[in-house]
């Protein structure tokens, strides 16, 4: 079985940042998911579920209301691993062209009184969201953004390493 793009990167490399993830053409339609990732896997400690939950919501919110990318949106969600979201657009812009929209909208989260969504018919889970916890994740993300602006690293995936037998065997650390 061949392995999944996400799982072909060096997890034991990857900073925080906006990295291309994938990009997929659906009929007539190019979507790119790129990894917004907040926290160095395997290094940090996770996010915290109920300050993730709320990330989602703030964020996804943020997104869809934003005049210059909102038909460009469609989906934004948390990783499995919780170092990070997935944020799937329509067409392929490079990382970089997503960086003042990333700051803007972590930077949004400082501004929030109340999480969208949180009512039990609104939400799976309406009472696990930690709205102070998600404006702290959200604040030391958009500083490492800003401090680490000029960096290539933050946009683009460390390669990971396989080996590959003398019979052609590959074999994947994930």
């Amino acid at each position: 079985m061949e392995l999944i793009q996400s799982f072909s990167v060096d997890h034991t490399r990857i900073v925080p940042g906006i990295f291309t993830s994938r990009v997929d053409t659906l009929g007539d339609y190019r979507v790119t998911t790129y990894d917004i990732r907040l926290k160095r896997p395997n290094r940090e400690p996770v996010i915290d579920v109920a300050a993730m939950h709320s990330l989602e919501h703030l964020i996804a919110t943020y997104l869809r209301n934003d005049p210059d990318w909102k038909d460009e949106v469609v989906y934004w969600g948390p990783m499995g691993c919780l170092t990070g979201f997935y944020l799937i657009l329509k067409g392929n812009r490079k990382p970089e062209e997503l960086y003042a929209l990333m700051l803007r909208a972590f930077r949004s989260v400082e501004d929030a009184q109340a999480v969208p969504g949180t009512s039990p018919e609104n939400c799976g889970h309406y009472l696990m969201h930690n709205l102070e916890m998600a404006k702290w994740y959200a604040r030391e993300f958009a500083a490492y953004l800003e401090a680490n602006a000029g960096r290539r690293e933050i946009f683009e995936y460390p390669a990971a390493e396989r080996l590959v037998t003398d019979d052609g065997q590959h074999f994947f650390d994930s």
